[in-house]
């Protein structure tokens, strides 16, 4: 029998138990029905007064009498007297129209009315809890979604930025299309490939293109959608998914954010009974139940895989772990160029240059710049995207969008242009520090200004020097402040830096080693997330004495980082002024602003589309004046003015 008979049985078998169940609530109430008497009966009673009352519907009569049993019976036609006698007997009277006759179909739709409401309610619900898929039968089938060709193929040629982790999937797309290549020396393809990185870096994207390669079916499902509220749903998923899987073969099945399902047991409540640990033991087992010659190969995502089962990652499960960086400088640029051949460009727009001001920035990133600079132009009305609205939408992504609307009063804003001075000074002159890149005091965000810098390459290390400069120059904003208005009107603007630069002065200590009193020592447990109230981890432990020391070591860095920004910003008082005096009248410099005025000189504006347009027009007014002929010889008309 298949699914569809199933379900059909299924609802029969629901309606005749319901209908039964009616029934028997029918059946159960007691009602008196009233009992057919003679008209002639039904005089003699009235005559002697054995007759309380008597409602009239047409020639029907129906009464109660003094014993309280009810009766009825049929009224001859043309009775005049019968008012009079039974009036004449003190009987009360009650009358009401005779009622029209209704179809028998009709009232057995009306009876049934509530029930088959009921029904359709509970039909509904049912359907929700569900999916909507399947139907009754359906509730612990798969969600798991099947994408083919023709849904938008995917390739390599549409991922970029990360090499190292096409070339390690290129032998799991050969072994898709040529099976029995790898077989004939007896070699298996992992079972698993588990893909680990950041957000945003393109897990989902390269699994869909490991498929379009190979030109096999894709099922991709997340791992919440194994967990339910009832237990043993999420095992019967995964069973069904992979029996999918086989009847699909060749095929990929992804499961994204398999942490949600795949979390180490025993860090919750519940123990074996948990349905989340439930789903998982049936996921480890149907990994075990099928081989690679089936065809099926099992890809999965997660940015957690420090929480995921040791059972889940051994060899013959997830094989194979796949790392999928934030790509570097080059990377950036190869995806920037996959994202931007759907914009048109504008001749000054440099993918090199983009990819150089965006480092640590992740392809969702990226893709959310060319998103944001297509809109910006839109907005303009230009035909094309142009440098300057990559640049904008840099700035937007990484500082936030500018808050124009926001009014400050003159004293604030001088506040705020002398504190981003500060910064800028000090990162300017600090030994070791990052190139400073852009200062505004346009509120961005929840800050009211902001000072940025951006490395001239990757980083993957930072020294000690490093470190202390960027300590600096977090305090160079409160010092200026300082300085310039005295200890008593420093502002609360600095808050977040004080915040900042406190974390990296513990992780200098607690982490990196960078105390000569405690040594090269690691005083910071793994932060690992809580799950349900148990932690995976076991928290270090630390003696008060060490808690104090490192207290001591945290507060020395912070306090010798605004020692060294003071020393900055007083030997360099003058710079500080131009530089917030500059703030002030452009509102956004970049680094080779400020360069220009510490050197005496005006910065180069880029000028705006409006600057444009008027220089335009103005130029072609005064072209059209040098062609006029005198006014006494051409009469003046508008149209000789344009």
């Amino acid at each position: 029998m298949n699914n569809s008979g199933k379900n059909f049985a299924v609802w029969v078998i629901v309606a005749l138990v319901l209908v039964l169940l009616f029934n028997m609530f029918e059946g159960g109430k007691k009602t008196v029905k009233p009992s057919q008497i003679p008209y002639s009966e039904f005089l003699k009673l009235v005559e002697t007064d054995k007759i309380n009352d008597v409602s009239m519907v047409g020639r029907n009569i129906i009464g109660h009498l003094d014993d309280g049993s009810k009766f009825k019976t049929y009224t001859p036609p043309n009775d005049p007297t019968l008012i009079e006698k039974l009036s004449s007997h003190n009987i009360v009277i009650n009358a009401a129209p005779e009622e029209e006759p209704v179809s028998p179909l009709l009232g057995l739709f009306l009876n049934w009315l509530p029930m088959l409401l009921f029904i359709g309610i509970w039909i509904f619900f049912m359907r929700q809890m569900q999916g909507g898929r399947g139907g009754a039968l359906g509730f612990g089938k798969s969600k798991a979604k099947l994408l083919t060709e023709k849904q938008g193929r995917v390739t390599f040629k549409d991922v970029a930025g990360v090499d190292e982790a096409k070339e390690e999937l290129e032998e799991v797309v050969e072994y898709l299309k040529n099976p029995i290549k790898f077989q004939r020396l007896g070699g298996k393809i992992p079972k698993g490939v588990l893909l680990v990185g950041p957000p945003g870096t393109g897990k989902t994207l390269i699994a869909r293109a490991v498929a379009g390669e190979a030109k096999v079916p894709f099922f991709t499902i997340s791992g919440s959608d194994f967990v339910e509220m009832f237990v043993g749903v999420g095992a019967s998923r995964v069973r069904d998914m992979f029996e999918q899987g086989k009847k699909n073969a060749p095929c990929i099945i992804f499961v994204d954010e398999i942490d949600a399902v795949g979390r180490h047991r025993g860090a919750g409540l519940g123990g074996g009974n948990d349905e989340r640990e439930q789903t998982l033991n049936q996921l480890l087992v149907e990994m075990d139940g099928f081989e690679t010659n089936e065809g099926v190969i099992l890809i999965a995502a997660t940015n957690r895989p420090d929480v995921l089962d040791p059972a889940l990652l051994r060899p013959g499960r997830f094989d194979r772990q796949v790392v999928v960086p934030n790509p570097d400088i080059l990377g950036r640029e190869k995806i920037l160029k996959v994202h931007m051949k759907k914009v048109p460009l504008a001749p000054d727009v440099k993918a090199r240059v983009i990819a150089r001001g965006t480092p640590g920035f992740s392809g969702a990133d990226l893709a959310n710049i060319v998103n944001e600079a297509a809109l910006l132009a839109a907005r303009k009305g230009k035909k094309n995207v142009s440098m300057a609205e990559f640049e904008e939408s840099k700035d937007k992504v990484m500082m936030g969008s500018e808050r124009k609307s926001m009014i400050m009063t003159e004293e604030e804003k001088e506040k705020t242009a002398y504190h981003e001075a500060g910064h800028a000074l000090v990162m300017l002159n600090a030994k070791g520090h990052e190139p400073l890149h852009k200062v505004t005091i346009i509120p961005r965000g929840r800050a009211l200004g902001v000072t940025m810098w951006l490395p001239e390459r990757d980083k993957l290390a930072h020294t000690f020097n490093e470190l202390n400069a960027q300590l600096a120059s977090l305090f160079g904003g409160r010092i200026a402040e300082e300085i310039i208005y005295g200890k008593d009107n420093i502002t609360t603007g600095a808050g977040n830096d004080i915040q900042q630069a406190t974390n990296l002065a513990r992780r200098m200590v607690k982490e990196f080693g960078f105390s000569d009193k405690l040594g090269p020592l690691r005083y910071e447990s793994n932060q690992e997330e809580v799950f349900l109230g148990h932690s995976v981890s076991q928290q270090t432990n630390i003696s008060d004495e060490t808690a104090k020391m490192i207290d001591l070591e945290i507060k020395r860095l912070v306090v010798n980082g605004e020692t060294n920004a003071r020393k900055i910003i007083s030997a360099n008082i003058k710079d500080l002024h131009i530089i917030a005096k500059g703030l002030l009248e452009y509102e956004t410099l970049t680094a080779d602003d400020i360069n220009l005025l510490l050197k005496g000189k005006k910065p180069k504006r880029p000028k705006d589309d409006d600057d444009k347009f008027k220089e335009s027009t103005e130029k072609q007014i005064n072209k059209t004046k040098s062609k006029q002929k005198p006014l006494g010889s051409v009469p003046l008309t508008a149209k000789n003015i344009s």
